[in-house]
């Protein structure tokens, strides 16, 4: 049984997961860098411990002073959150070499679903539809430019270790192509350390929706629905909503069946998401998994009942799936949006000192939050401060709701992006479910997405 468990993140994941171990009587041990140590979940945990300076290398990607700790407080858990070091196999292998349980999947399964091409294939392989493309990495640029001609302009150049938008640019000719292969390979390098490239035919107009599952270590595995998470600037997520206005049951349940399918084939346990693109005729493409929890994960939260941080818990400790896929309800619609700290004008981060926060109290409005209103918003980190969910009985009972919390939520001291997400609230196309992934570009002005 796990008995204490180790927070490796920081912020609102930190905060979420301390109340999910006090609610099943697990002790928690946060860290937290020099930055960080006047954060929310520092003082909310049972115990915390300083990793070092501000910089993550020096903290949250200090694997070696993680453990440290974990000995040190007798813990037997460690969970990674999202980001940092979730999807880091040998990370996970280290947590089993030093007896910790890793409260995620199994490192191979990890590494196999990190290299964005070997999953490609892997999915394949289990029979998932996939965008047009090539399943290997590319030898260099000319062979792009043979491919972009085999599958037709545009196509989506993209970084093979990739995530979180790094390493993604369209291309609509040979031209263009060409100009940024070795800028785009030298970023995915910079970024992950891998250059390799792959290429896609780029799906226009789509709808970004991923499928939410569950999986023991007995073979078990279901999905909990899915989220639509289709509002996007510079391929980061602004808007996810459960479930997707777009889909109707036919196709979510073939979706939800395949993906279970694939997972009980790869051997997969713990919680992941099946990211996919969907067309305007609703064919659906396998983009990624994700072997993690994801920033999103409340809105699944809000319409199944489910604690996923408690179902990630259960399953790490040996435990099997307590309900079947028939048991899993689907009951409302739920919005989450992500405020950042970063200017309206230019979404540059705008890191800086929270002089005041008010945010609305309702039965159905739920916070995740990474600040107070005293918190310093560093630079050294991620911008975003908060995740603001709703929830109604209906899609347009909870955009409703998001409008008049959006109106309510105040910070001062810093610059936020509540003036864009408002502005996508209150419009029409939203309203009436019109959410591909070029909304922003479509039909928000002055929305910067090229910076």
């Amino acid at each position: 049984m796990i008995k204490k468990i180790l927070i490796a993140n920081r912020g609102e994941i930190a905060s979420r997961i301390i109340r999910t171990c006090r609610k099943m009587g697990i002790a928690s041990v946060a860290v937290y860098s020099e930055a960080d140590k006047d954060a929310p979940y520092v003082s909310e945990a049972d115990e915390a411990y300083l990793l070092g300076g501000p910089r993550v290398n020096e903290s949250y990607l200090n694997a070696t002073k993680i453990f440290e700790i974990a000995k040190l407080t007798n813990c037997n858990a460690v969970h990674p959150g999202y980001g940092f070091l979730s999807e880091d196999a040998n990370f996970a292998r280290k947590c089993a070499k030093e007896d910790l349980i890793f409260i995620g999947p199994h490192p191979d399964v990890i590494e196999k679903m990190g290299n964005k091409v070997a999953a490609r294939k892997l999915m394949e392989l289990c029979g998932l539809p996939v965008v047009p493309g090539l399943s290997r990495p590319l030898v260099d640029s000319k062979e792009a430019v043979v491919e972009a001609k085999r599958i037709g302009y545009p196509v989506m150049l993209k970084a093979a270790a990739g995530g979180g938008g790094i390493g993604m640019q369209v291309a609509n000719s040979e031209a263009e192509l060409l100009k940024i292969y070795e800028g785009n390979q030298k970023r995915a390098l910079m970024f992950f350390g891998n250059g390799e490239m792959f290429i896609e035919k780029l799906i226009e107009k789509p709808r970004h929706i991923e499928i939410q599952v569950l999986a023991d270590s007995f073979g078990h595995g279901v999905y909990l629905w899915e989220r639509e998470c289709s509002i996007q600037r510079r391929h980061q997520k602004v808007f996810e909503e459960a479930p997707s206005p777009f889909l109707d049951d036919e196709t979510r349940k073939a979706m939800g069946n395949a993906v279970v399918k694939a997972v009980e084939a790869i051997g997969y346990y713990n919680a992941g998401t099946f990211e996919f693109l969907v067309d305007s005729d609703k064919n659906y493409y396998f983009l990624e998994m994700n072997t993690r929890l994801q920033v999103e994960h409340p809105v699944t939260e809000e319409i199944t009942g489910l604690d996923l941080v408690e179902q990630q818990i259960r399953i790490a400790q040996g435990e099997k799936l307590a309900f079947t896929q028939a048991e899993i309800n689907r009951d409302g619609h739920s919005i989450e949006v992500r405020i950042y700290a970063e200017d309206p004008n230019t979404f540059l981060p705008s890191p800086g000192k929270i002089t005041a926060l008010k945010v609305p109290q309702k039965e159905y409005i739920r916070h995740e939050l990474a600040v107070d209103n005293r918190s310093i918003v560093s630079h050294f980190y991620d911008p975003m401060i908060a995740k603001l969910i709703v929830k109604g009985s209906t899609r347009s009972q909870a955009i409703q709701r998001l409008i008049e919390a959006l109106d309510l939520y105040k910070v001062e001291g810093i610059k936020t992006n509540l003036p864009l997400l408002k502005e996508i609230a209150v419009h029409e196309k939203y309203k009436q479910g019109e959410t591909t992934t070029d909304f922003i570009d479509r039909y928000i002005k002055n929305n910067s997405t090229t910076i």
